[in-house]
């Protein structure tokens, strides 16, 4: 239902951008809360060219998305993973500082990334987010939300993304975040399945917590660095929730922001980038949502408290035991995917 909700919002958004009497309008797909809107309004206030948002809620629903000719999508944000994979199959646009000046201002490490496809946007950690009026004790490591207290019964959301659910039990047992065989998922079932019956919701925090039934029974959840500010925002109680990073280690992740390769607005959709890429932009973009810049140009303009802030970026030691994410076989993401549709016969 939710690729089907994406894939209609899409056309919808083409169908109006094509329809007489309306200015242009572009389709950017990407996370909910994910960009300032300022920096949208002032673009489109300089070329009279409307933005339409389309959200997702996990990497599987986007790459659905990206993966219909018929999407009418026009840039869209991925993880450096999907990037190289969709620049690969000739779905993005191939980008250089040619066709977007402002890549220029982004260390050669950080495009490669992105594999040549797509632009460096903002990156973090994945951890836990934790209500902390509700657990008083700051979580330190993931058997904390993998073998969760007593009092947390029902109280937990997780992820039912074949990535990132899988981050927390294969860094405890102190295997590849990238695990394709057979032998090691099977292992992180067997830690998935044990905590299933803490687990309120499998949908991701962001979304769930908007969900009144549920959202006010969250008390702890897998999350992404930065989740915690939407989440106050969300909740209207600043600094409630809290972000940590478990000691084992985790994810170190990076966003790209890409062009469609089919993007009939294509010649708009790279000014776009380019503006967002701007270090104006992108320092106001990671003031306004609270996380990192991959932007050097960027970073000389964000305020010392913040670039000191570990929760923001967050400290070289725990980066040092992190680690990226690589291309799954397609029998481990068959696998992984039946693995978290099997978890709700243990809740």
């Amino acid at each position: 239902m939710r690729i089907s909700f994406l894939a209609v919002s899409a056309a919808l958004g083409a169908s109006f951008a094509a329809s007489p009497g309306h200015a242009e309008t572009l389709n950017l797909l990407i996370w909910e809360s994910y960009i300032d809107q300022n920096i949208i309004d002032r673009w489109t206030k300089k070329t009279g060219v409307s933005v339409n948002q389309i959200y997702y809620d996990s990497g599987d629903a986007r790459d659905e998305v990206l993966s219909d000719p018929n999407s009418n999508i026009d840039i869209a944000v991925v993880g450096e993973n999907g990037a190289e994979l969709f620049g690969k199959r000739g779905v993005l646009e191939p980008l250089s500082d040619k066709n977007v000046a402002s890549l220029k201002d982004y260390k050669p490490e950080w495009n490669a990334r992105c594999a040549g496809y797509a632009m460096p946007y903002l990156w973090g950690t994945m951890g836990i987010v934790y209500r902390s009026d509700m657990v008083k004790t700051t979580p330190t490591s993931w058997n904390d939300l993998m073998s969760p207290a007593p009092e947390l019964k029902k109280h937990i959301a997780m992820y039912d993304d074949h990535n990132e659910a899988f981050i927390a039990p294969l860094v405890l047992l102190g295997k590849s975040i990238n695990a394709n065989d057979n032998e090691t998922l099977k292992a992180a079932f067997e830690v998935m399945k044990k905590q299933a019956p803490f687990v309120l919701t499998y949908d991701y925090v962001i979304t769930s917590i908007q969900d009144p039934d549920i959202g006010k029974n969250i008390h702890m959840a897998l999350a992404y660095s930065g989740d915690q500010h939407v989440l106050n925002e969300k909740a209207g109680t600043p600094g409630v929730w809290r972000y940590a990073v478990p000691k084992e280690g985790t994810l170190s992740w990076l966003d790209c922001m890409a062009v469609t390769s089919a993007s009939p607005r294509k010649a708009l959709a790279l000014d776009l980038l380019n503006y967002i890429g701007s270090a104006e932009s992108a320092a106001a973009n990671a003031q306004s949502l609270t996380m990192p810049t991959a932007s050097e140009a960027a970073l000389k303009l964000i305020p010392a408290e913040m670039r000191d802030n570990p929760e923001i970026y967050t400290p070289a030691d725990i980066l040092a035991k992190s680690q990226y994410q690589k291309e799954l076989s397609v029998q481990s993401i068959q696998t992984r995917r039946r693995i978290i549709s099997s978890m709700a016969n243990f809740q």
